[in-house]
């Protein structure tokens, strides 16, 4: 098995390196304007010069992550100060809330109607900056943002939200998973304690209110106590978004050295791919209804890039912390379905969105809601993930 671990690890590191990163620095970098394209074709081919601000810093933490964790190469923080300047002078409002979208040039064009996605990206892209250069004002930065991401007061979206406030009360996974990752991430800057209790919080609140009962699966809305709402949003499933959640609380775990966490989220995640893997076309459904209704999404049933991804990062991650066999069969499987339907030899990167019988949908690399993130992230975890197990 330790050949099989380092030609893994080779498989990822060349598809990162000679592949992915490559593309993304080829095509996306606007040298003019400032910060990033991410509306790109099959081919590279920029089709839209927006700028979608939860993206910018996504892309900075990617390269100033490379940077810091693999190799010091200066085109990669060249890129990173690139992204960094641009979220910096025009990302915020004068309130210093964060937009959704700008123009090519820094402009605003939609409000920033839900900037905590925005600034929580923007706090790790700060935070790996700022272990690069150690200087005072980058640090501060990040501080700042992990302040108005963990506030208690007013967000402009609120102002925005379609839901009627009162009448049906819910809660979102993503809260508490995502504290804990970020927590996680800029660990550096933290006191230990609160990091800890951070990381005991959001364990607690994850564990305690959004397991389903019978399928042993995260919700993705509960109601403030824990409780089931049988509502479209109460029922909703995002199987991506619990895999994701698994791996972020297994890193956690791991640091605290809690194995009984560890051990929940293995459960979890062979629970959530026996419920979300499409038994007839291979891969992992985008929604899915709990209680096996129809869903109210129309793009349910699509195969889309980032679960996929997040689900290799699972599955290895799982498997080398607790030798569970069921986690390996799982992963030879997930990892024939992906590389076989996502991935794009030709020209690098990995389509974004298959259709239901797993063909490509749309044959774009980037878009509104894809950027350089999920991919070259996994690449680079599964890539340590398959170094460790070779040489233990």
């Amino acid at each position: 098995m330790n050949k099989r671990f380092a030609e893994l690890a080779e498989f990822y590191r060349d598809k990162l390196l000679n592949e992915t990163i490559p593309f993304w620095e080829k095509h996306s970098i606007d040298r003019e304007c400032g910060g990033f394209f991410s509306c790109l074709e099959r081919d590279g081919t920029v089709y839209d010069t927006d700028k979608f601000m939860w993206l910018q810093p996504r892309q900075v933490w990617t390269f100033a992550m490379l940077y810091n964790r693999y190799e010091k190469r200066d085109e990669w923080l060249e890129i990173a100060r690139h992204g960094i300047e641009f979220v910096t002078k025009y990302g915020r409002d004068e309130a210093g809330d964060w937009f959704f979208r700008l123009t090519r040039e820094g402009k605003p064009v939609l409000h920033p109607y839900n900037p905590t996605s925005t600034a929580l990206f923007s706090t790790i892209a700060y935070a790996e900056y700022a272990a690069i250069t150690q200087d005072e004002e980058d640090i501060e930065r990040a501080r700042e943002t992990y302040d108005y991401l963990i506030s208690d007061r007013p967000k402009p979206y609120t102002r925005f939200a379609k839901a009627y406030p009162g009448t049906r009360p819910l809660i979102g996974l993503g809260e508490p998973m995502f504290r804990a990752h970020v927590s996680y991430e800029i660990k550096w800057l933290m006191d230990a304690d609160e990091l800890n209790e951070t990381i005991d919080e959001c364990l607690n609140a994850v564990f305690d209110k959004f397991p389903d009962p019978k399928l042993g699966i995260f919700r993705e809305n509960v109601a403030p106590d824990g409780s089931f709402v049988d509502s479209l949003e109460g029922r909703h499933i995002n199987p991506g978004h619990g895999i994701e959640c698994v791996w972020f609380l297994m890193e956690v775990a791991e640091f605290r050295k809690n194995k009984e966490a560890i051990n929940k989220c293995v459960d979890i995640l062979l629970n959530t791919l026996d419920f979300a893997w499409d038994k007839e076309y291979g891969g992992i459904y985008n929604f899915m209804d709990v209680e096996g209704h129809p869903h109210h999404d129309l793009g349910w049933n699509q195969k889309l890039w980032w679960p996929h991804d997040e689900m290799l990062i699972a599955l290895s991650m799982a498997y080398r912390l607790t030798g569970n066999q069921t986690c390996w069969d799982w992963y030879e499987k997930a990892h024939e379905y992906c590389w076989k339907h996502f991935s794009d030899p030709e020209y690098g990167e990995w389509y974004g969105y298959l259709d239901r019988r797993s063909e490509v949908y749309m044959p774009l690399k980037g878009g509104k809601w894809k950027g350089c993130y999920h991919h070259p992230r996994m690449l680079y975890k599964c890539m340590r993930e398959f170094e460790k197990l070779s040489s233990s």
